[in-house]
């Protein structure tokens, strides 16, 4: 009965609102549907790193004109696993004339595979029907590290999502579901050699899409399944979830806003002995917009019910001013609550197993100061600094006591101070460019038993990226980057670097016809983004595009 009654109760929040405002309207307007979903794309070499973590500050710059999306997903090797797990769809801007097919085929040593497929149903002007289909991973020979020998290691992952739009008169109607499969081995001298994650959610969303209501709402119920087959610990662990979010802005005058947001998750649990729990996010804020001025003072309230329970505080505060056209300063004081939740830990460690339930990390403060400019057409440059503290952070999986090679998660307090620098060019669509680097001095809270000093082996200490885009030709494209993570010090010791040099390139052999190559690690580097796991030396992917 309890989790009936959460389930219709998120349900019934999702409906409430808009119907309410939908009744005071009866104004007819246009009814097309402005917006465009991305079915086109090339290959694209955007390196993943599951294993960082991301302090930039999330502060948002004003919106500068760009050139036309080109590309919409980006390959993602499984020399990088794992990417992003069961994300919801939302659309893109794409080219204007963008076919509605999509379909790339690519294959590499390393039984590397790219498998993708996408077709966008245009059912009449207002109803939009999305369907997608990828699968990526690799079956190859891996050497382990301290010449341990050969690992016959796999990983397969596979999604496949619907996503459909129907725009009425002041709101869209959003109606998406997605499946996920995630199949793996571990090391050799595991106790289970396999590992199997099986996930799917249904969702249900409304947006308005009018000025004229006195109201900007949005809302959305999502229905969240998530199973563990093969955990040491737990055979057949489930996780269910039912996400609910909404809110409403009203305006006060031309420039002055006043909103809330909500967020419920309400969590339960099969087959282990994790506690089920509902946790609440309140986000009230004002916002100010000028031509010069951009001001948001607001506050997460967050509490939960059951495990983790627990009522904390963070600012939503954030400042940017705007002073001779493209000169930028901004500041931030943030925070806010990130669930452990199943999806999470398999996108911070798929290796990684935890004979406990791990309570949310909890970013109590991220503080930042930073400055922007573009003093000629193309050119942005981006340096900035801060403070970021972290409550229950999850660190990278450490070695575990259990048989084998199975990893552990592990929790702590920790902060860091850091700084960074980032520059974008781009010229027509000629050559474009990105070089970023961050610098963080990270500090972990002193524990009774130890320092706490081993949360942070794999804590990257400065990461460095460059990519550079070339188009000779409209046929052409080729690709150059190069990531780079240097981990914290500890002591004396230091994890060996990431340092992953790769060149790609497509060409269109006839309208609506490409082919795409793709070589990663270049300098045939060892280097682990999981304690103890090997990633591929030198391996490269190619294949063929069709647009239709």
């Amino acid at each position: 009965m309890k989790r009936a009654f959460y389930i219709i109760g998120g349900l019934t929040l999702a409906i409430s609102i808009p119907s309410a405002l939908q009744a005071q309207t009866t104004q007819p307007k246009d009814t097309t549907m402005n917006r465009t979903v991305v079915v086109e794309q090339e290959y694209n070499p955007d390196i993943m790193d599951a294993s960082k973590v991301n302090v930039l500050p999330r502060v948002e710059p004003p919106t500068v004109s760009k050139k036309a999306v080109e590309y919409d997903a980006t390959l993602m090797p499984a020399t990088h696993i794992p990417a992003g797990i069961m994300q919801a769809y939302t659309g893109k801007e794409t080219q204007a004339k963008a076919l509605p097919g999509y379909v790339r085929l690519g294959y590499g040593n390393y039984g590397n595979l790219d498998v993708r497929a996408n077709y966008l149903f245009s059912l009449s002007p207002k109803d939009r029907l999305n369907l997608t289909f990828t699968m990526d991973g690799m079956d190859g020979k891996l050497d382990l590290p301290d010449n341990g020998g050969k690992w016959n290691s796999f990983y397969y992952r596979t999604h496949a999502a619907m996503d459909y739009v129907h725009a009425f008169q002041k709101m869209d109607l959003n109606v998406a579901g997605n499946f996920g499969l995630s199949n793996f081995n571990f090391m050799p001298g595991s106790t289970n050699n396999k590992q199997k994650f099986l996930s799917g959610d249904v969702h249900f969303g409304i947006k308005s899409t009018s000025e004229e209501l006195p109201l900007q709402f949005h809302a959305e119920t999502n229905l969240m399944f998530y199973e563990r087959q093969h955990d040491i610990q737990y055979q057949d662990a489930q996780e269910v979830m039912v996400r609910t979010k909404a809110g409403a802005m009203g305006t006060i005058s031309e420039e002055q806003f006043v909103g809330v947001d909500l967020s419920m998750d309400n969590t339960f649990y099969k087959n282990n002995l994790f506690e089920d729990y509902t946790s609440v996010e309140l986000n009230p804020y004002y916002l100010y917009q000028s031509e010069d001025w951009k001001i948001r003072l607001g506050a997460h309230v967050d509490f939960a019910f059951g495990f983790g329970k627990k009522f904390r505080v963070a600012p939503d505060v954030t400042a940017q001013y705007i002073f001779s056209d493209s000169y930028i300063l901004y500041a931030q004081a943030t925070g806010g609550r990130q669930a452990n939740d199943f999806r999470r830990l398999e996108m911070v460690s798929p290796y990684g197993q935890s004979s406990t339930q791990l309570d949310a990390t909890y970013e109590q403060l991220n503080a930042a100061l930073g400055f922007k400019t573009s003093p000629v057409t193309g050119l942005w440059f981006n340096i900035y600094g801060g403070y970021q503290d972290l409550k229950n952070n999850l660190a990278s999986a450490a070695i575990a006591n259990y048989s084998g090679s199975y990893l552990q998660l592990l929790q702590g307090n920790m902060h860091n101070i850091y700084a960074g620098a980032e520059a974008s060019y781009s010229y027509k669509d000629i050559i474009s460019f990105t070089a970023s680097g961050i610098y963080r001095d990270w500090k972990t809270a002193k524990t009774e038993n130890n320092s706490g000093d081993q949360l942070l082996y794999y804590m990257p200490s400065f990461e460095a990226n460059f990519k550079v885009d070339i188009r000779p030709v409209s046929s052409v494209l080729i690709n150059l980057g190069y990531q780079h993570i240097t981990r914290e010090k500890i002591g004396n010791e230091r994890v060996d670097p990431v340092g992953n040099l790769y060149l790609g390139g497509s060409y269109e052999v006839f309208e609506g016809i490409s082919i795409y190559v793709r070589a990663n690690n270049l300098l045939n580097k060892d280097y682990q983004y999981y304690p103890g796991y090997p990633t591929e030396g030198i391996n490269f992917m190619g294949g063929v595009s069709f647009r239709f």
